[in-house]
């Protein structure tokens, strides 16, 4: 182990120069006034690569709330209504109806979350149908589902979707100036994982 080691130092060693040189270049162009979301790939030595996915003006947006959350949620849409009917809204089963009923609101209602609407809305985000997720969750308590709940928070991140889990958050979330604009969000490019679970070589 250890002679794999030492024969493997140089090369780490010039694996760490590339990417500190490509840092440094990156800081320099910052500094010069660039604009990061045009760049294809924020630095150059890392993988995967990255291609841009624009969000528009309105949004679609999907709201879900575990049963001890869903008062929250409410108070926050209520609070936020003018802004919300602006947009696309998805939930799941209760809570769109919940929201519907109360505040009027045009929702696409999915099925419940233990009867797969978590799992309709990683779907969604999956296929670039959602835009963003307010998922207030309950961390005190345990659900049926759970396992369902852990996929769509990491189909969100593996996405790169904006996502709010308390009312903190979303509060920032829809009071950000990106929330009137186009936006790009950085996509990964899972095209080497692809090939990898295909067996293929990368190439």
């Amino acid at each position: 182990m250890e002679a794999r080691t030492s024969r493997g130092a140089p090369h780490a060693v010039r694996l760490a120069k590339v990417a500190l040189h490509d840092r440094v270049a990156w800081t320099k162009k910052m500094d010069a006034g660039a604009d990061p979301i045009q760049e294809r790939r924020p630095f150059p030595s890392d993988e995967p690569a990255y291609a841009r996915r624009r969000i528009g003006r309105q949004k679609r947006i999907a709201l879900v709330a575990h049963d001890n959350k869903k008062r929250d949620l409410l108070e926050w849409v209520r609070f936020n209504r003018g802004t919300l009917s602006q947009h696309l809204l998805y939930a799941t089963g209760t809570t769109g109806e919940i929201i519907q009923r109360t505040l009027g609101l045009q929702i696409v209602r999915l099925q419940s979350g233990p009867l797969g609407g978590d799992q309709q809305i990683g779907a969604k985000i999956a296929e670039g149908e959602i835009d963003f997720l307010i998922f207030f969750w309950d961390p005190l308590e345990p659900v049926p589902h759970d396992p369902d709940v852990k996929a769509l928070l990491r189909i969100a991140v593996v996405w790169n979707i904006p996502i709010a889990c308390n009312r903190a958050s979303a509060d920032f979330m829809i009071s950000s100036v990106l929330m009137r604009e186009e936006y790009e969000r950085l996509l990964p490019d899972y095209e080497h994982y692809r090939r990898r679970i295909r067996g293929e070589q990368p190439g």
